[in-house]
């Protein structure tokens, strides 16, 4: 995976991904909630919707982390006229995208 060379409108530290952290620190402590269901040894179906729970937040903040990629470096990139990587890039995660649904 890439690192961004600048925490700017091109980084992750930027304000724009603050929806993106506050979905994955929900649903770390909603794994964590799982873990102690688990050891508590708690009714499996219950497990499983938390898991559910957690699982559908980790899609909502990889599209919000997507969109805001969408948003900066892809339109950067186009600005700049240089697409070809942008391209190359979301055609990758298109296809990882595929294979995860």
């Amino acid at each position: 995976m890439k690192k961004t060379e600048s925490t700017d409108d091109h980084g992750l530290k930027t304000k724009k991904h603050e929806k993106s952290l506050r979905l994955l620190k929900t649903a770390k402590g909603q794994v964590d909630s799982v873990i102690r269901m688990i050891e508590e040894e708690r009714y499996c179906v219950d497990v499983s919707m938390q898991l559910l729970a957690t699982i559908s937040l980790l899609k909502r903040a990889n599209t919000e982390i997507i969109n805001r990629h969408i948003e900066t470096c892809v339109r950067h990139a186009v600005e700049k006229g240089d697409i070809d990587d942008k391209i190359q890039e979301l055609e990758q995660l298109m296809r990882y995208l595929e294979k995860s649904l």
